[in-house]
């Protein structure tokens, strides 16, 4: 699968350790890498559809202090799409109101009927692009009703695509970025884990040091402003399980075989 890092903070963080760790994990997770630093204007997503240890760019980027109260990363173990770029994550998108989205996300989708559509629009081939514009349509939707998006229309619109998605037995684990707020949410047990920081959250796969780190909420939206949570979702039942076989049909399918 993939790995996820988020931080939410009022305050700057030196990530440059938390980030190493992370990204020695592209042994395993290794076609491809990307990262994002929000506390700038505007906010540049940078990724690259190969193995971060082996990336020049990356290590030029590890190279100096990298401080900042908002960033998140993400390495891919690719399981449907080919290694490319438009398949690496993070990916970016702006709505009609003009706010810049950016999507990441660890899973799988055996099957989902609204997402089916996209199969034939999108950039790329994976089901996380998918599952980004099935969400900017819906954001799009919203304000031509409403003529406005407000902070609560977007988490509870966000809230509900998630719960159509994770059905039937689907794996979500993502982390969305819209420019303010901090979208999070997990629906395998063990897969995502938080530790507090000073004025603020890291968010990730793993723990990525010593020190205790807690399970990440299971099947619920949790969504941060500057390290606290403005907003909890209703959860919901629908727990990921692996499933080996599952994996392995879903494989086939994708690749031709």
């Amino acid at each position: 699968m993939c790995e996820l890092f988020g931080l939410s903070s009022k305050k700057d963080i030196y990530l440059n350790e938390y980030l190493k760790t992370f990204y020695s994990h592209s042994d395993i997770h290794c076609n491809g890498w990307g990262m994002v630093l929000f506390d700038k204007e505007p906010f540049h997503i940078t990724k690259e559809p190969v193995k971060a240890s082996d990336s020049e760019y990356l290590k030029s980027i590890m190279g100096k202090d990298i401080i900042t109260s908002s960033c998140i990363a993400h390495i891919r173990q690719a399981t449907i799409g080919e290694i490319s770029d438009d398949n690496t994550h993070p990916f970016v998108m702006y709505d009609k109101t003009g706010r810049r989205w950016v999507f990441m996300h660890n899973g799988s989708i055996f099957e989902s009927d609204v997402l089916k559509h996209y199969q034939y629009i999108q950039k790329g081939s994976t089901d996380s692009e998918r599952i980004f514009l099935y969400i900017i349509d819906e954001i799009n939707k919203l304000y031509a009703s409403k003529g406005e998006n407000t902070d609560a229309d977007r988490f509870e619109l966000i809230d509900r695509i998630i719960k159509e998605v994770v059905l039937p037995d689907n794996k979500v684990n993502l982390m969305i970025f819209d420019g303010e707020y901090l979208y999070v949410h997990k629906n395998e047990e063990k897969t995502l884990h938080k530790k507090d920081v000073g004025g603020g959250v890291l968010i990730s796969t793993q723990a990525l040091d010593d020190e205790p780190w807690e399970e990440f909420p299971q099947n619920q939206l949790i969504v941060y402003c500057k390290g606290d949570i403005v907003y909890r979702g209703e959860k919901h039942n629908n727990t990921y399980v692996q499933d080996d076989e599952r994996m392995k049909l879903l494989f086939l399918a994708y690749s031709g075989l």
